[in-house]
């Protein structure tokens, strides 16, 4: 296996539908027209604080398209995507896995408490995006 190798296009896609698509599930937790916008302005400082290869996935190319009808089809996309990412950086830049399962968690952490702090159900929501990304108690 060649370590470092480049992500193709599609390959950051998921990068970024995993992302994206985990900030949405929070903030879909705990909707709110106003918080909506905190909480897009909280997650993009954790996106633009990524580095290497997951900062490129998740800073250029276009944006996903997130299924937008249910709490439930979001989550039928966003998980595996996550898992997907988790793998694709495992497979190809193994360093940056830990980059990855970090911003994705601190862009939901900051969208959890860009409006009124961490509700139940954004707490629960983060928690299973902690599970898939295989982020154990000592990434918090």
């Amino acid at each position: 296996m060649i370590m470092g190798q480049r992500l193709t296009d599609d390959e950051k896609m998921t990068l970024k539908t995993g992302a994206f698509g985990a900030v949405l599930m929070v903030s879909n937790a705990d909707p709110g027209v106003l918080a909506l916008f905190r909480e897009s302005f909280a997650a993009s400082g954790a996106m633009a604080d990524a580095s290497g290869v997951v900062k490129e996935a998740l800073t250029s190319g276009p944006l996903p398209k997130l299924p937008r009808d249910s709490a439930l089809e979001v989550e039928s996309v966003v998980l595996p995507a996550l898992r997907r990412g988790v793998e694709i950086l495992t497979e190809k830049v193994p360093q940056d896995v830990p980059v990855y399962r970090a911003v994705v968690l601190a862009a939901a952490d900051r969208t959890a408490r860009a409006h009124d702090g961490v509700s139940p159900a954004e707490a629960e929501v983060i928690e299973r995006i902690r599970g898939v990304l295989g982020a154990d108690a000592t990434d918090r």
